[in-house]
């Protein structure tokens, strides 16, 4: 919902950013996992109670995601890429909530466990219409910048993070 109104506008930016890091040695899958273990960070400093530690690392995730992305456009999208940037998105978005079941079980487990219900509604029908998008040829001028059919909607990357950071 928010993400076609605020790629416009990171986008230049991280345009710019990954001009930097468009070097021999650094490539898009590499910078997905480097985001993918700075993500994982969050984890235990949810589980500990440091919450602007775990901020900090979920937005350094989220920015690494976006700049994966720009090198892998400036470069040349790959199946791979995308198959790999997408699935370690979800397992971090996962993660996160289970961070904050670990931190106070007694109080946060249904909360988290009511958003992670939410994740795996949203994420698999993400995937399912992304395969039958592909399936019948459908295509998505909306997103042409990504690396397979991408369904926007309520729950996008920004609500994501918006509600991650609030929680924090």
């Amino acid at each position: 919902m928010l993400d076609r109104h605020l790629h416009p506008r990171i986008k230049p930016l991280l345009n710019r950013l990954v001009a930097t890091l468009d070097k021999p040695g650094i490539t898009p899958d590499g910078i997905t996992l480097m985001g993918f273990a700075i993500g994982v960070l969050a984890l235990p400093f949810l589980a500990l109670g440091w919450y602007l530690a775990a901020l900090v690392a979920i937005a350094l995730n989220r920015l690494l995601d976006g700049l994966d992305g720009a090198l892998a456009r400036r470069r040349g999208l790959s199946d791979a890429g995308g198959f790999l940037d997408i699935s370690l998105d979800f397992l971090f978005y996962a993660l996160v909530p289970f961070g904050f079941a670990l931190a106070d079980p007694v109080n946060n487990s249904l909360p988290a466990a009511w958003l992670l219900f939410a994740f795996i509604g949203t994420g698999s029908s993400f995937l399912a219409f992304a395969t039958l998008a592909a399936k019948h040829e459908i295509d998505n001028p909306g997103y042409a910048h990504k690396s397979f059919y991408y369904l926007g909607g309520l729950t996008e990357g920004t609500e994501t993070l918006l509600l991650f950071v609030l929680i924090c």
